[in-house]
Order: structure tokens, then sequence, then C-alpha cells
């Protein structure tokens, strides 16, 4: 089992070694490759604490709930909450049909996808790829995976993070793990590679990617 709570490289520990970082520069670019996205904190912090759960009645994993607890700026500026301020997921077809447009968008729109990616939201990452924290069985860290999605060649969506704490240290450039070649080469990580793993029997019955060959 996992400690999410007091092991370093998981989990509230490894968000709190994001928020040194941002804490230092907070007004930095979240993607040093595309302005769009944005700083990681927009002028102050604005935290929510209390938040448990998300619309499905999942629990919110510990890394997240400590990240709104320091801000929530930049998950307001990628479409996750409403006007009322409460969490507002969306599917997959959805995030899709929004980046790609309805044509390419909607093969991510299939019954069987929408089985597995009922609840999702957009984070910050990629040019022409998107990232997509997707609730459902969460790992031994009580972590929900990050996934690519991606339409260069066939559109597939491959699984990329273990979890939103993994995500975000890697964004913000703290992990301090050397990525090989493909979204999914975390799998390859001592550290990492059994939530990966994890992930992937859940989702995708053992494997990393599912390619959408209808298109």
């Amino acid at each position: 089992m996992v400690s999410a709570s007091n092991d370093a490289v998981h989990g509230v520990a490894l968000v709190d070694r994001v928020i040194l970082s941002v804490r230092a520069d907070p007004g930095r670019l979240v993607l040093d490759y595309n302005r769009w996205a944005g700083p990681w904190v927009d002028g102050e912090p604005v935290p929510l604490d209390g938040v448990a759960a998300f619309p499905s009645g999942r629990p919110l994993p510990a890394s997240l709930r400590r990240w709104l607890a320091f801000d929530t700026t930049m998950l307001r500026r990628h479409g996750w909450f409403d006007d009322a301020g409460r969490l507002a997921p969306r599917s997959l077809a959805s995030i899709a049909i929004e980046a790609y447009g309805e044509g390419l968008g909607s093969v991510y729109g299939t019954p069987a996808l929408a089985d597995r990616f009922g609840e999702c939201f957009l984070l910050p990452g990629g040019s022409d790829s998107r990232r997509v924290l997707a609730t459902g069985t969460p790992d031994a860290a009580g972590e929900y995976p990050v996934f690519a999605l991606d339409v260069d060649d066939l559109p597939c969506i491959e699984l990329m993070y273990p979890g939103f704490d993994v995500y975000l240290a890697d964004t913000a450039d703290v992990l301090g793990v050397e990525r090989g070649p493909g979204y999914s080469s975390l799998a390859a990580d001592r550290t990492y590679g059994p939530r990966m793993r994890e992930h992937a029997r859940h989702v995708f019955g053992g494997a990393y990617c599912e390619d959408l060959t209808d298109w």
C-alpha cells in the first residue's frame, strides 16, 4: 500500500514540494512553451477547503485536496468549476470536441469510452495533445489517472501519469524523473511504474493506450 501522505514521492508530500516551488514564483507560466496555459497562480491565491468528493461521489485524492487548499485559479481557468464554484466534470467527448472540433473530437464519444471516462477534467499540457484527469478506480495511493489525448496520426488515449500528484510535480519540474519516449514512459519507472500498471489494468485491461480505430 502506498502512503500518499508520508511518502515524499507520492501524494500530499509531493504536492507540498510543488507548492514550495510555485510560492517562489507564483506568476511563472505553467507551461514554458505555451503562454496560453497561463501562470500557476492568477494574482492572489484563491484557496478552497471542504470539498471531499467529486459530483459522482468518488472521493477527492488527498493530493488534489491539498492543491485546492493552496489555490484554485489554475484549475478554474481550465474549466474545473461552474459559476457557483462547484466542481464541474465533463465527458471525454466534450473535452475532445472543444479541442479538436466535432469531426475529430467525436471519436472520443463512443459508448465504450463514455463508460470509462464519464467524469473528466482538463489539465494544462501538450500543444496539440491534451491532458485529462479521469475518475474511476483509484490506485493504491488513492489517486486517479491522467491521460494524454493525441490525434497526430491515429486518435488515441494513453495513460500518462498515475495521479494528479505526479502530473503536478512533473509539470512544475520538481519530479526529478527522466521521462523516456512516449506518453506512458513512467510505466518503466521504479517508483511510479507500479501505480501506472494498476491503472492500466483498471482502464485498458493491462495496456497503456487505446487507439480509436473508427476514425
